[in-house]
C-alpha cells in the first residue's frame, strides 16, 4: 500500500479521489483543494503526490517531498497545449487533443511524460464536448497506468520542446473573448473560434455595438443527426420557382 496526498478540484478529481479511496493498494492521507493547504504535504511526506484537476502551481520544494514522485493529469497531448484551457486551443489553433500523466517539475506541465494519448477531435465539438471526452479519456488513462505510478515502474519520457509544444495562460484565454466584426477571416475561422469559447452555461465570446456586450455561441449539428419526425428534405426548384 502507497501513502498519497491527492490534489484535486473539478468532476475529474472527485472522481480519482473516490477510486482511490475505495483501493486496498493505496491510503490516502488528505485530499487538498486550495493552494494554502500545501503545508499538509510537509507534515504527512507522503510517498507520492496526485493532481488531478488542480489549478495552482505546486512549489518545488514540495514536489520533491514524495519518495516516489508527484504526477499531474493534463487534458492535453503534451507538450501541446501547455498551461490553461487546453480544450479551447486544441480547437482554436488546430492542434492535437489529447491526455497525458507526467511527473511534475517547478516548470509547468513540463516534466516528463509517463502516458499519453491522443484524443479525437470532432468537427461539431464545442469547448464543452471536447471537455466532457477528455476527462473520461482521463480517467480511463490513468486507472489503466496506475499500476506502474503506484509501483514507480515507469521512468518518463522528456518533452520535446524544441521542435514543438505551445504554452497559455488564462490571460490568453480571456483575450479571445471579444470578436472584431471589422476584422477579415474566413468563415472556418470564425466557426472554430465559437467551437472553442462555447461552454454552456458559460458566457465567453462576445462582440460590441455601441458600447453594447452581445455574447454569442455555436451549436452545431451533424446532417443525419437533424432530421425531424418528418425527415427533412432539401427542396428542388426549377427556374421558374425559385425563390
Amino acid at each position: 500500500m502507497v501513502d498519497i496526498v491527492f490534489l484535486g478540484l473539478n468532476d475529474i478529481g472527485e472522481r480519482l479521489y473516490e477510486w482511490l479511496v475505495a483501493r486496498d493498494d493505496a491510503n490516502v492521507q488528505a485530499l487538498i483543494t486550495e493552494a494554502d493547504q500545501l503545508s499538509i504535504v510537509r507534515e504527512l511526506e507522503p510517498e507520492l503526490l496526485i493532481a488531478g484537476g488542480f489549478r495552482y502551481i505546486v512549489p518545488p520544494e514540495i514536489l520533491e517531498i514524495p519518495d516516489r514522485g508527484s504526477v499531474n493529469l493534463h487534458k492535453a497531448y503534451l507538450p501541446f497545449n501547455r498551461g490553461a484551457n487546453p480544450n479551447v486551443w486544441s480547437i482554436q489553433e488546430d492542434t492535437p487533443a489529447g491526455v497525458t500523466i507526467h511527473y511534475m517539475t517547478e516548470d509547468l506541465d513540463s516534466g516528463p511524460i509517463i502516458d499519453r494519448r491522443e484524443v479525437d477531435k470532432r468537427p461539431d465539438d464545442d469547448a464543452k464536448d471536447l471537455y466532457q471526452r477528455l476527462e473520461t479519456a482521463q480517467f480511463e488513462q490513468f486507472v489503466e497506468v496506475w499500476p506502474d505510478i503506484r509501483d514507480g515502474t515507469v521512468d518518463g519520457q522528456p518533452q520535446e520542446f524544441e521542435s514543438r509544444g505551445t504554452y497559455h495562460t488564462k490571460e490568453d484565454f480571456v483575450e479571445l473573448w471579444e470578436l472584431d466584426l471589422e476584422r477579415e477571416t474566413t468563415v472556418g475561422a470564425v466557426i472554430d473560434k465559437l467551437r472553442a469559447l462555447t461552454f454552456p452555461p458559460f458566457k465567453n465570446a462576445y462582440f460590441k455595438v455601441n458600447d453594447n456586450r452581445y455574447f454569442i455561441d455555436i451549436s452545431i449539428t451533424k446532417a443525419e443527426q437533424s432530421k425531424s419526425n418528418n425527415e427533412r428534405r432539401i427542396p428542388k426548384y426549377t427556374e421558374d420557382e425559385q425563390p
